[in-house]
């Protein structure tokens, strides 16, 4: 006969912590980039509303989480067996999306801009430069916690981390025109700030993409399980073996074992045996295993029975 032996502890995130989180950053970032736009308007800075710009973006990513979050909680109908988990893997790659557009357009306005640097209120400029540093800080902190636990949650905290980078770039301009009237450091700055999000907007994008293409998450070592479960005792040989995310925090497995001669009776003990070793060396809850039989065929019901066909 075969056994297949299903084990399902989901590992999601804390789905309730990260949207108290990103409802609090996105009050505070909404807050300050509408002044971050009405300083850039006043000192004449392409540093401050590029930074304002990508503000605008933050605060779309995290509307667009939030609405992630709530979107994949919804009970799922009979035809959607995953639910609607991977809704956040969509937000995530949407967020990646708008971060390469944002670059674009930073990055052609400071070029622009290189070629004939206008005059900038430096003073000013530092000022509400320091206030973005500050509220970006704050935004940092409060969404830490839930970086590692979510693709979703980590988007927009490297939003966010962009965001500080530009702000540190944008008092630097700021103390470079005040000091020697370096008009030309405003659009530098905005360059670099252009090319810091266009890194960051790779990160979320590509690891949004392996999760789509069912690739194996980044954290697990494929040879390792396989050479894990090659050395198991009972385990003559295995194939058609499959890891990959269903969403941020949830990855699932599963594998065709061959058991060894004579080891027919122990099928129960193979099984426990496997489903421990994926879950306690690998953290892998979420696993289908399937016990081929050399001879007959049948199918195994989760419950510890066999099942004839």
């Amino acid at each position: 006969m075969t056994q297949v032996g299903h084990a399902h502890p989901h590992g999601a995130p804390s789905r309730g912590a990260n949207r108290r989180s990103l409802t609090l950053v996105l009050i505070l970032v909404a807050l300050y980039m509408v002044a971050e736009i009405a300083g850039g308007l006043l000192t004449n800075s392409l540093a401050l509303l590029a930074d304002a710009g990508h503000m605008f973006s933050d605060v779309a990513a995290l509307g667009l989480a939030l609405f992630a979050i709530w979107f994949a909680a919804r009970p799922a109908p009979r035809h959607r067996t995953f639910g609607y988990y991977r809704a956040e893997i969509l937000a995530a790659l949407a967020n990646g999306a708008t971060l390469v557009a944002m670059a674009v357009f930073i990055l052609v306005e400071g070029w622009g801009r290189l070629q004939d640097p206008p005059e900038v209120r430096g003073g000013l400029m530092v000022v509400i430069a320091v206030g973005g540093l500050v509220v970006n800080l704050a935004a940092l902190r409060i969404l830490h916690a839930g970086r590692n636990e979510s693709l979703n949650v980590r988007g927009v905290w490297l939003h966010v981390l962009t965001d500080l980078l530009g702000s540190v770039q944008a008092i630097a301009a700021g103390a470079l025109i005040l000091a020697f009237g370096w008009w030309w450091a405003d659009p530098v700055a905005s360059l670099l700030i252009g090319l810091l999000v266009l890194y960051s907007a790779w990160g979320v994008v590509s690891a949004s993409v392996s999760v789509l293409m069912e690739s194996a998450p980044a954290h697990i070592d494929v040879d390792a399980v396989r050479d894990g479960l090659r050395d198991l005792p009972g385990v003559a040989e295995i194939h058609h073996l499959h890891v990959w995310s269903i969403t941020s925090g949830m990855t699932a497995l599963s594998v065709h074992l061959v058991p060894s001669p004579g080891t027919e009776g122990a099928w129960d003990t193979l099984l426990a045996r496997t489903q421990g070793l994926l879950r306690e060396r690998f953290n892998i809850g979420h696993t289908t295993i399937q016990i081929e039989g050399r001879c007959g065929c049948g199918a195994w019901d989760g419950t510890g029975r066999g099942i004839e066909n």
